[in-house]
């Protein structure tokens, strides 16, 4: 049976926040503030309340995602993804972890597997067609899904490794010494979930995901998806740094995806 939580982009958002101080300045500990004064949302969470935005007003993912980042242009984009964002052209074969970093709200939305992963195909594909890209944003939106519709950890380790040949048989402690800075899917995404499977608790998720010492806002926002599904709601010390550093129209959105799918 499903976990009995509300849906929400909370968890994703709040570790965006979390590893955005540490993206240019890794560390390898989970000992360390979760906030600052300098913490702040970056593009993860633009893009994350983007396809929220598409999935709540109907319109396509490509035009909510082209308003936001015109919208905020300065929240963090490559510069390859910010002149797509500010042009007309069509996906330019991406594997950047970018697709699987926006995806989550599709694995709270949906409540058919297959539909789920059709639209994180969909989501994906506006820019980053790469099949890596779209495997990446699949592999996010499916441990989601898993996670908040009730499958166990290893349900979901194994069902995401046969289905995507990502290696989930690692822990963070092995993983960590020798990772650095990756912003492709296949570099990004199986290290997030491993973040995941590897953690006690929402916080300990997401202090695993920082500590591996790489996107970490990314790896952060990933694990922080699929923590929320699993363990339930973020904690409200958490919510609240989180909502404080939002704009209003990101927090409106967030809270509004959250009530629509309760």
């Amino acid at each position: 049976m499903p976990r009995d939580q509300t849906p929400t982009t909370i968890g994703a958002i709040a570790g965006d926040i979390i590893g955005s101080i540490y993206e240019g300045n890794p560390i390898k500990a989970k000992d360390f503030p979760l906030f600052s004064p300098q913490s702040r949302f970056t593009d993860d969470t633009v893009l994350t309340v983007a396809i929220a935005d598409a999935i709540l007003s109907g319109r396509t993912y490509l035009d909510a995602v082209r308003e936001y980042g015109r919208v905020y242009p300065g929240a963090g984009f490559s510069r390859t993804f910010l002149r797509w964002v500010l042009s007309d052209a069509g996906p330019y074969n991406s594997y950047g972890n970018g697709s699987a970093m926006r995806v989550s709200p599709v694995g709270w939305a949906f409540d058919d597997e297959a539909e789920a992963l059709r639209q994180a195909e969909m989501t994906a594909a506006i820019s980053h067609n790469h099949p890596e890209g779209i495997k990446g944003a699949q592999a996010t939106a499916l441990a989601v899904f898993l996670a908040r519709t009730g499958a166990d950890k290893e349900t979901i380790r194994s069902r995401i490794e046969s289905a995507f040949d990502y290696d989930l048989h690692r822990t963070v402690d092995a993983i960590r010494p020798t990772y650095s800075f990756d912003v492709s899917c296949q570099g990004t995404v199986p290290e997030a979930i491993v973040a995941f499977l590897d953690s006690r608790d929402y916080e300990d998720a997401v202090r695993n995901a920082v500590s591996l010492g790489g996107d970490s806002d990314t790896l952060a926002c990933i694990t922080g998806a699929i923590a929320e599904a699993f363990y339930g709601e973020v904690g409200p010390a958490i919510v609240a740094e989180v909502m404080d550093r939002l704009s209003p129209r990101l927090r409106e959105v967030a809270e509004a995806f959250r009530e629509r799918f309760c």
